[in-house]
């Protein structure tokens, strides 16, 4: 068993973790997404984010146990392919890499069009202005990189405490000029108001909003504590998720009638603002415009992170060119980022003039590739644990091993099972699909042109 050599540098500490860990799944989904779910099915939507937030806290839980005792910048990719095979740790990191890369244009275009029509200037210039800035970020030392996204991440969990405050506070009837609301609108056409069929329509919708958390594991290998800072983010970063996320869903299904919820074009339609309003603030849907901005760049600064240091990986393992193996004098790995600040650019490009397959492809793979990601995360700790624990002091374990983590596994069978229903997720799953078939055939030539067995574990 090996891992990477620690040749990065290690200034982020168990507060950089926790914030990034947050930060790269309280995006722009939640506050501009989260009414398809409601639409879908009613106040049980709650359903839908337990069993999501449930597979997110399995997951976590799995590269806690491992990442504690086997730091590493590659983190789930090594993993597997400790685990599993060269075979895996290949396609699992090309996988995530890519669909990382995928939607940190998106991302981009977002937030610089928001940002453009403020100002009234054309996107293609605050979009410049991010990609410049983030180059730096991310070129200098890793504790910059550590505070910038502390502070986007903090600013973001200020205003969904905020949010909570107001919320409870018009549903309790403490904030003067509003009735006293109960669960009169919570429950006006019951629970489940379009039956399981709901429930189901909205698990395709949340499935993937904690995608992202993973981000942690990677960040760990640079902490200045890898061990203790990985146990501690994993602990709180789960608890205090479920409970903006599913706080957040609740307060909004009090006081929010289901049926006038549904996909948000813009801050203005968000149900966010929706709630604020009813509390009187005023110019609270520029504030959510703010808001999702900072998500959207909070995201595309921590992608920049992780697609570069998944890159480093690779190359470190002879699985990517040798080039992206090299670090700057700060310690971080240079030709990796400039390769994700560059092709950022281009996915921007191809939203712009919307090329057809290509970039439908790139962003309907990414959409599914973290069923194939959590996939591997749990057959690897499957693997895995009976080494660790010859070998290592655990100091995360995972609960009810090895029923809990065969328990997660056929719930991601059942997710894939339930995306083939559905025509729009049915896509998305194929694409991943094809996109494993072809990272799978070249993890073998790789394997050959290197000398070495696809199937052999490191």
């Amino acid at each position: 068993m090996h891992s990477s050599a620690p040749s990065l540098g290690n200034g982020l500490k168990v507060r950089h973790l926790t914030m990034m860990g947050l930060g790269s799944t309280i995006g722009a989904g939640l506050f501009l997404g989260s009414g398809v779910g409601i639409k879908a099915a009613g106040p049980a939507v709650l359903l839908a984010y337990m069993f999501a937030g449930s597979l997110a806290v399995l997951v976590m839980r799995m590269l806690g146990e491992i990442g504690s005792v086997v730091p590493a910048s590659g983190s789930f990719s090594e993993y597997a392919e400790m685990g599993i095979g060269r075979w895996a740790g290949f396609v699992q990191g090309w996988i995530y890499w890519l669909a990382t890369i995928a939607v940190l244009g998106a991302e981009l275009t977002g937030a610089s069009a928001l940002v453009g029509s403020w100002f009234g200037v054309e996107p293609w210039i605050p979009a410049a202005v991010f990609v410049v800035f983030f180059a730096v970020i991310n070129l200098l030392r890793v504790r910059a990189f550590g505070e910038f996204e502390f502070w986007f991440a903090f600013i973001k969990v200020a205003v969904l405490v905020v949010f909570l405050a107001i919320g409870l506070g018009l549903i309790l009837h403490i904030i003067p000029g509003n009735e006293m609301v109960g669960t009169q609108v919570f429950l006006a056409d019951g629970f489940l108001p379009n039956g399981i069929g709901g429930v189901a329509t909205a698990i395709l919708a949340v499935a993937f909003a904690f995608g992202g958390i993973e981000v942690v594991a990677i960040a760990a290998a640079e902490s200045e504590d890898p061990e203790h800072s990985l146990v501690n983010a994993v602990k709180t970063t789960i608890t205090r998720i479920s409970v903006f996320y599913l706080g957040s869903v609740l307060v909004i299904t009090f006081l929010l009638p289901w049926s006038s919820l549904g996909a948000a074009e813009g801050a203005a339609e968000s149900p966010f603002t929706q709630v604020l309003e009813l509390a009187g603030i005023p110019g609270i849907a520029m504030v959510m415009e703010v808001v999702i901005v900072l998500a959207l760049l909070s995201a595309f600064n921590a992608q920049i992170f992780a697609s570069s240091r998944m890159l480093y990986s690779l190359a470190k393992r002879g699985e990517a060119p040798e080039l992206f193996a090299r670090t700057s004098g700060a310690n971080v790995p240079l030709p990796a980022i400039i390769l994700s600040i560059v092709l950022s650019v281009v996915m921007v490009v191809l939203n712009y003039i919307d090329t057809g397959w290509l970039l439908g492809f790139m962003l309907n793979s990414a959409g599914a590739s973290l069923l194939i990601v959590w996939a591997f995360i749990a057959v690897s700790q499957l693997r895995l644990r009976p080494e660790l624990e010859r070998r290592f002091d655990l100091k995360v374990r995972m609960w009810a091993y090895p029923w809990l983590t065969w328990v997660t596994l056929l719930a991601l069978a059942a997710l894939a099972a339930l995306m083939l229903s559905d025509a729009t997720a049915r896509v998305q799953l194929t694409s991943a699909a094809i996109m494993f078939t072809g990272l799978f055939i070249a993890s073998v030539v790789n394997a050959k042109v290197q000398g070495a067995s696809p199937w052999a574990r490191k």
